[in-house]
């Protein structure tokens, strides 16, 4: 690896474009001072906003496409339209060909995927990619997998899906060994749909390195911390992600009326805005922005459409540490162990028929 981190940024993408992509990459580069980037979009916008940060220039490129991915467009017409010329494939290929590390993208969600797992394919014995987040919790932070990149699950993916997320986890997290667990409708073993209760026995079987199994985690365990990295399929895990950022925006719009309702209530918020400032900074979403493309060969992140410059540069630095740590390699050396599992096995085993 290059003693520096190149990062591809599609500086089109998002809500605001330009004005925080590069004011984000800016206070990414403070730092992590070893990062480079290269700026993918139209030229003349891209220097007059890159004039404002002269300490980023000196470490940036400009990469020129005409084509910018509309938010709204679905991925089919976002890959007839923006396939080879958009800053969005441009920045994703620069992956592929080697010259950047990491791309990040606040653009399209479907289209990202999409162009990703065309441009870069799938690491190998990974059938489906997925999109995982940073979950706050009472015990610190969690990783939550998938959260909307594909729908459905056999056990086989879902074991995919463990192995994808401890990797992530151990990266960032820092635990050697983190625990998985798998969503489900209760933590009884008998609950569950058949994939959820087979992936279940794979995992328990296996006992693959790098991850302890957990067993099964209720929704309202993942907030409280009952696993690190808790896995489930796609339509379920962006119901969750949802139904959480919504009770969020609830409780805080609940608060700040509260505290706004007499001079009394006024005066209590006064006296404790210390506490309600700690609750502040742990509700901010900024500090958890950028999911993560896991099962493609290469390092993908997804920022929030409509993050500021602070929450971009939190997910520049998430592909940075995946970048840096060599995600790719101990995703897919953990995947040949399971595989290796599993030709292992009696030939006959239900285990063996679910990793079939």
């Amino acid at each position: 690896m290059s003693q520096y981190i190149r990062i591809a940024i599609d500086a089109m993408g998002g809500d605001f474009g330009p004005a925080v992509t590069i004011a984000g990459a800016a206070l990414a580069l403070e730092k992590h001072p070893d990062s480079r980037f290269i700026l993918f979009g139209d030229q003349t916008t891209l220097r007059a906003e890159l004039a404002k940060y002269p300490r980023l220039a000196e470490n940036a490129e400009i990469a020129h496409s005409d084509v910018a991915i509309r938010m709204d467009d679905k991925p089919s017409q976002a890959l007839r339209s923006g396939r080879r010329v958009s800053s969005m494939w441009m920045a994703i290929e620069a992956v592929k060909k080697g010259e950047a590390d990491v791309i990040v993208s606040a653009g399209n969600t479907g289209a990202l995927m999409a162009m990703a797992k065309i441009c870069l394919k799938t690491i190998s014995r990974i059938e489906r990619p997925a999109l995982a987040c940073l979950w706050p919790t009472l015990r610190g932070q969690s990783i939550v997998l998938d959260v909307g990149a594909t729908m459905g699950a056999n056990a086989r993916h879902l074991v995919d899906l463990a192995i994808m997320g401890s990797a992530m986890a151990s990266i960032i997290l820092g635990y050697e060994r983190p625990s998985v667990g798998l969503l489900n409708v209760g933590t009884e073993e008998i609950k569950g749909v058949e994939e959820v209760k087979a992936a279940s026995q794979i995992l328990k079987e296996s006992n693959l390195p790098g991850l302890a199994y957990a067993g099964f985690v209720e929704g309202d365990g993942i907030g409280l911390g009952a696993a690190d990295v808790v896995v489930t399929e796609g339509f379920t895990g962006n119901i969750t992600l949802k139904t959480a950022e919504g009770t969020a925006k609830q409780i805080s719009a609940y608060l700040k009326e509260a505290m706004s309702s007499s001079l009394l209530s006024k005066l209590g918020y006064f006296l404790a805005r210390a506490a309600f400032n700690q609750l502040r900074a742990r509700m901010d979403t900024r500090k958890i922005n950028g999911g993560v493309f896991l099962g493609v060969e290469g390092v993908v992140i997804k920022s929030h459409g409509g993050m500021d410059a602070i929450g971009f540069a939190h997910a520049i630095e998430i592909g940075y540490e995946m970048a840096r740590s060599d995600l790719l390699n101990r995703i897919r050396k953990t995947v040949e162990l399971a595989h290796r599992f599993q030709q292992e096995r009696p030939p006959e085993t239900p285990v063996q028929k679910a990793m079939l």
